[in-house]
């Protein structure tokens, strides 16, 4: 059978880590019961906030969120995309916003470091992600449940040539974790996200936070999108699980009548000297 149920976690994650361990355990069980096979969480679900919040909060691998993470993998008898974590690379100083992949003996078998920073300033509204969090220099294509997966990060999302390089390499799927705030996900988060899908013939899988930290409401609505750029699911607001079937030979189907990998032309793709 080629078809995979894949669920993803949606909640509120600006919280000591007790609550989110919490809260992230009963959703994860929830989308178990639901008969989710691979269930993905937020970015940074174990804790949010300001950047000394962050930095403070930041786990080595092996910490008390990543031993809960595998624990609930293996539990369910699931894989367990975790969002990301803040993982501390440079104690005190920096974390590296990281994502880890167990399988469902609870076995990590991926990592990966986002690798692009939220540094913006717009409108008066202003990030520097950098500030706080070194960025990963790698990207990580992943084997879970049997699908190839491309692994990335919330502002990945706007940079298409990582995209391309993972479904290039194999991808039929995306992860995109991310705490993708209200300014820019009214007009831009479901735009992307189903770019992404449709230009690469592959599912997006988007679990996103909701509510209010670090100065600004993360716009929630976490998806699951086919590789036509069609919404399978979609979490709507506040704390939630959404769910969908997907499949690997629409990923093939699509590829067949679209043949955007056969028919490119890469010599082309540069100015003339």
């Amino acid at each position: 059978m080629s078809e995979t149920i894949v669920a993803c976690v949606q909640m509120h994650a600006d919280r000591p880590l007790a609550d989110n361990i919490a809260v992230a355990e009963r959703l994860v069980a929830k989308a178990a019961a639901r008969g989710a096979e691979v269930i993905s969480l937020p970015e940074r679900w174990n804790g949010t906030g300001s950047d000394d919040v962050m930095v403070a909060a930041a786990e080595a691998l092996e910490g008390e969120s990543a031993q809960a993470m595998s624990a609930w993998a293996r539990q369910h008898g699931v894989w367990l995309h975790g969002g990301s974590i803040g993982e501390n690379t440079e104690p005190g100083v920096r974390a590296s916003n990281t994502t880890l992949v167990f399988d469902p003996n609870g076995n990590q078998v991926s990592t990966y470091r986002k690798i692009h920073m939220f540094d913006i300033d717009v409108e008066g509204a202003e990030a520097r992600e950098s500030a706080a969090n070194k960025p990963g220099d790698q990207l990580v294509l992943s084997e879970i449940a049997g699908w190839p997966v491309g692994l990335t990060i919330c502002y990945d999302l706007r940079f298409p040539e990582q995209y391309r390089e993972l479904a290039l390499a194999g991808a039929e799927a995306f992860m995109v974790p991310a705490g993708f705030t209200m300014a820019t996900g009214r007009d831009h988060w479901e735009v992307l996200l189903r770019a992404r899908a449709i230009e690469n013939a592959a599912y997006v899988i988007a679990a996103n936070q909701h509510g209010f930290w670090a100065g600004s409401a993360r716009y929630a609505r976490s998806m699951i999108i086919d590789p036509w750029g069609v919404v399978l699911a979609n979490a709507g607001d506040g704390e939630a699980i959404c769910v969908a079937a997907i499949d690997r030979k629409r990923v093939a189907e699509v590829r067949r009548l679209i043949p955007i990998f056969s028919a490119r032309r890469p010599e082309a793709y540069r100015f003339a000297e």
